[in-house]
């Protein structure tokens, strides 16, 4: 499903600072060859000769992964003057990113001082940091937190994408989590990127190429020792089943973005989520069949460090198909349901937990309760997010019940359900919520309620924290501390970016923010090279 964003010029956000104004001079390599346009390259076609003629091509820089993350990196490396290849294994781009349901935060933006929502950097800050826990890094918080106003801000302009709407998610301080008024934020930001690349990529494809059903194998750097630049990758061809084709391609690039994702879905032979947490291998997932690590596994073979690769957030609602309870892959219900007024019932029809905490804390109080449980909206919450729950009905996935029919599901009688919203009715409108929830959203709740929008959840695995090591300026680092020169990491593919838990709306927003750094970033580098600038060979 694809849609036609607007053109519009540059925020002043996405602009290169004066810091950064150099990198707009660069000036891109003389080419005269003329690649096929990016939806020939969407669906796979084009075959050896295709491929032959993109590797031939000089690039600036290879971005590795068409999600959010990638699509980002490559946008702002176009910004800063940079000539991009965007390569990724599935037959389309947009990976997990189009499935992120509740948006994306961000402090100090025009929609939130549209609905006077007084917020901080320094807030987010705070909320992030208690969130991440012990394993809590500042400078990469401070990236990431200070650079979401600037990033949505970014989204809003240059591709005029509605994100008028804003929640609060669990963990949040503040109202600070951004959505249009229809379809799922991630589907709605992702697209608006791909389409828009994919529109250079037709118009000047010396400057822009994607390539799709391309699996990279391998980075290539200028020799084996500790340290060498990376200056390419290597890769071969997918077939329509998924099938590697015999021949091995090799386009050499200025910079390397690995932008592949996490390793939620790595059940392989060389499984990174086995090698480091069995335990959570017997939850379903929400990740796409793509989430293997692969990049992670590249940029270690290159010298690259990982770090907290035994983190794996497990998120407390996935959607339970009554057509295949069993299933592996579960669709996720938006942390955005709950933030507009969903709550949890337990097998008994009774509420559990505060369910504005955070992922880790929810999942913890379901598995110390009895399933199945539900996730509850009443009419006035529903109509909050209605889009969300039309569309999960018509997949299948949620019902719309009278509290009779609610209570007869559960197997609990009428007045026990009627007792318990009506306790939980009491607890909000005196601010004395027995589970300690602070923030209410269609209330009071009462068994004669219009109707209820009502979906059986389970936990699954959603994100992995861990992955590799990266300096508050997206590069990659080695096990001491180095820079890998030429190389960069955006998205979930990155460790240490959230600590031992993310909070919710951080996922597309480590994609835009830590993208458009390593696209600037890797502009910057390059043009030090062309310069000869001091400190270049260190990836400066």
């Amino acid at each position: 499903i694809f849609f036609t964003v607007g053109r519009h010029s540059a925020s002043p956000a996405s602009r290169p600072r004066k810091a950064d104004a150099a990198c707009a001079v660069l000036v891109l390599p003389p080419s005269t060859r003329v690649l096929a346009m990016a939806t020939a390259a969407a669906s796979g076609g084009g075959g050896k000769a295709e491929l032959e003629a993109v590797c031939a091509q000089p690039w600036h820089v290879v971005v590795i992964g068409g999600g959010l993350a990638g699509n980002s990196a490559a946008h702002s490396a176009l910004e800063h003057g940079a000539s991009v290849l965007l390569l990724d294994k599935s037959p389309f781009c947009g990976g997990n990113s189009t499935k992120a349901t509740s948006g994306i935060n961000g402090t100090f933006t025009r929609t939130q001082a549209d609905k006077h929502i007084e917020d901080s950097v320094a807030s987010f800050v705070e909320d992030t940091t208690k969130s991440a826990q012990d394993l809590a890094r500042p400078e990469l918080i401070e990236v990431l937190c200070g650079e979401s106003g600037p990033a949505v801000e970014w989204l809003q302009r240059r591709f005029a994408l509605d994100l008028s709407l804003v929640s609060r998610l669990g963990g949040h301080s503040h109202e600070r989590t951004h959505r249009g008024k229809e379809r799922f934020p991630g589907m709605t930001i992702t697209y608006g990127l791909m389409t828009r690349f994919e529109d250079v990529a037709k118009r000047e494809p010396a400057r822009a190429a994607l390539r799709n059903r391309v699996k990279v194998t391998e980075l290539v750097r200028d020799h084996a020792a500790p340290g060498a630049p990376v200056r390419g990758v290597r890769f071969v061809e997918l077939d329509k089943k998924g099938a590697e084709v015999p021949h091995v391609y090799t386009v050499h690039a200025d910079t390397v973005v690995i932008a592949s994702g996490g390793y939620g879905a790595d059940f392989s032979a060389s499984s990174l989520l086995m090698r480091h947490r069995p335990d959570v291998a017997r939850f379903a997932t929400t990740n796409g069949a793509h989430c293997t690590g692969d990049g992670i596994k590249m940029a270690v073979a290159a010298g690259a460090d990982t770090i907290d690769m035994d983190v794996v957030q497990v998120h407390p609602t996935g959607l339970v198909d009554p057509r295949e309870p069993d299933a592996k892959v579960k669709f996720l219900a938006a942390e955005a349901l709950r933030g507009s007024g969903g709550f949890l019932l337990d097998a008994n029809g009774r509420r559990f937990t505060n369910e504005l905490e955070k992922r880790d804390y929810v999942t913890g109080k379901m598995m110390a309760n009895k399933a199945p449980f539900r996730l509850v909206l009443n009419a006035a919450a529903s109509r909050t997010i209605e889009w969300h729950c039309k569309h999960y009905e018509g997949r299948g996935l949620m019902k719309k019940l009278t509290g009779d029919e609610l209570a007869r599901e559960i197997g609990v009688p009428r007045a026990a359900l009627a007792a318990e919203f009506d306790a939980y009715s009491r607890g909000a409108a005196a601010h004395a919520d027995a589970h300690g929830r602070k923030f209410f959203v269609g209330m009071p709740v009462s068994i004669d309620d219009e109707y209820f929008y009502v979906a059986v959840v389970t936990p699954v695995v959603h994100y992995t924290m861990g992955g590799v090591r990266v300096s508050p300026d997206a590069e990659v680092l080695d096990a001491d501390g180095r820079p890998l020169p030429g190389l960069y990491a955006t998205g979930e593919v990155m460790g240490g970016i959230h600590g031992r838990n993310r909070l919710g709306g951080s996922s597309l927003l480590d994609c835009v923010v830590f993208g458009r750094v390593a696209g600037r970033v890797a502009a910057r580098y390059i043009l030090s090279r062309q310069i000869g600038a001091p400190g270049a060979a260190a990836g400066a």
